[in-house]
């Protein structure tokens, strides 16, 4: 039984206290096919201990049926856990696990090699702080490698660790290393990927994985586990940036009317002045009830201030009309607030996006119908060059421009991922046909040229009329 499993047998209330205050770090892997991806977090698990009894026997078990490392556990049964990634031998499916070090907690996400699992990948990857891109030795930077790198860079991780694998099968030279590297960092520099950091290791023996290899005396820097325990990724939050998107009315008497949800960004405090968007309406904070402590004899207190991401009930000193989807920010910092986008959208679905297609767009917690009106330029994954196309298909990565039926508050998504991204449902089938990130939020007075010459659906002259009446320093003519 490992140490970990040992503590939680003893005191199973203990261990969940000692786990309360780590902070957490949220990685993905990606690279290739067979590069060793599900082999490398396998090996991380098993070599810190993290592996249950039950869970090794059933490895074992698994490794005489479907192995492919002879006498030795495969460490990629560890993880891949659909019966035909077993078969193939190859993650299709994102796969979630969850481990933790004396100093942090872990969620792994290890996303698929294949291209057409790309979409896959880009959902693993929208929630992480750090990626390893895995790179085989043998092979070097492969398009896939190029592939995932760009969607890295796309969804805003500033953190990439280069595991270039298999250094067994070069016998660990430190030539393939330093060539492999150099590349590698002039693409990261070509996607301006901030942060990137190299390491040598055999997944398969655990070279480099948790504890330093004899066979790279030659490589200084810290093994895998040893670079993940200690690397820093906060970001340096603005308090004044106070995002709080309202998510339910509580309205459980006539005495009391509450704006619950989860802080997004930044923090806010008993008597700061707010807007609530988009009406553009303006209050004070009366009181904050924080309702997410751990004792119930602390549970629905009231606080004086509070910050992300906590959940809260936010109470109003005026009678304001809030509802869900509303967005509660600072006074003094207000985003711009549009029904006009321009987005890097992924496309995700076997029916190609249709220009002019309503469909409804989730941001946070507001639903909107809404359309793309032009596709600005396709990005080819592969060699990074933009095209012009009239439609997109499964996994294509292109900028466009949405429009929506009424406005938003809209930040960009490098500024903050939950307010500056969105995902894209069929109307009819209610599928989720794409995810996107907002880039940036036009002017009102951008498209006030253009209604002269449109004839307006009757919806579309109500909005015309809404943000006419509510916004008047937009300037907008009459349709």
């Amino acid at each position: 039984m490992s140490v970990e499993n040992n503590k939680i047998s003893l005191d199973i209330e203990a261990y969940l206290k000692e786990h309360e205050n780590k902070d957490m770090l949220r990685f993905l892997t990606c690279g290739s096919v067979d590069d060793g991806k599900s082999t490398l977090i396998g090996r991380m698990l098993y070599d810190s201990k993290m592996i249950f009894d039950d869970q090794l026997a059933a490895a074992e078990s698994e490794s005489k049926k479907y192995g492919t490392t002879g006498e030795k556990i495969d460490m990629a049964l560890l993880v891949d856990g659909l019966q035909s990634e077993r078969e193939q031998g190859i993650t299709i499916d994102v796969a979630y696990r969850f481990f933790a070090t004396e100093n942090r907690k872990f969620i792994i996400a290890d996303t698929p090699g294949h291209e057409q699992y790309t979409r896959n990948m880009v959902t693993g990857a929208s929630t992480a702080d750090v990626a390893i891109i895995l790179i085989d030795a043998r092979k070097g930077i492969l398009t896939q490698t190029r592939r995932h790198s760009f969607i890295v860079s796309l969804l805003g991780i500033e953190h990439v660790i280069v595991a270039i694998n298999k250094m067994d099968l070069v016998d660990f030279s430190e030539d393939v290393f330093n060539e492999i590297s150099q590349a590698y960092g002039e693409l990261a520099n070509e996607l301006g990927i901030k942060n990137t950091y190299y390491i040598p290791v055999s997944a398969l023996n655990g070279d480099n994985v948790v504890d330093k290899s004899k066979h790279t005396p030659w490589f200084n820097g810290k093994p895998m586990l040893g670079l993940l325990d200690s690397m820093d990724v906060t970001k340096e939050a603005k308090a004044e940036d106070f995002r709080f998107p309202v998510q339910y009315v509580n309205r459980p008497n006539l005495n009391f009317r509450g704006f619950c949800g989860t802080i997004a960004a930044g923090s806010v405090k008993v008597g700061d002045e707010i807007t609530v968007l988009p009406s553009g309406k303006s209050t004070k904070v009366k009181s904050i009830i924080n309702a997410g402590d751990i004792t119930e004899a602390d549970r629905n207190t009231t606080t004086t201030e509070a910050y992300a991401p906590m959940a809260i009930t936010i109470t109003t000193e005026d009678e304001v009309d809030i509802s869900r989807g509303d967005m509660i920010v600072h006074t003094k910092s207000l985003p711009r607030v549009s029904n006009s986008l321009k987005t890097m959208l992924v496309w995700m679905d076997e029916k190609p996006m249709e220009i002019g297609r309503s469909y409804d767009i989730k941001r946070a917690t507001s639903v909107v119908s809404g359309s793309f009106e032009h596709i600005n330029y396709k990005i080819d994954v592969n060699t990074y060059e933009r095209t012009q196309v009239d439609t997109l298909e499964l996994n294509d990565i292109a900028s466009c421009k949405m429009l929506l039926t009424r406005p938003i508050a809209a930040d960009a998504y490098k500024d903050n991922k939950l307010t500056g991204s969105f995902i894209v449902v069929d109307r009819i089938t209610n599928n989720t046909v794409g995810a996107g990130m907002i880039v940036g939020v036009s002017r009102r007075d951008e498209d006030a040229k253009k209604i002269a010459s449109k004839n307006y659906t009757d919806a579309e002259k109500a909005l015309n009329t809404y943000v006419r009446k509510h916004f008047p320093e937009w300037n907008c003519k009459e349709v």
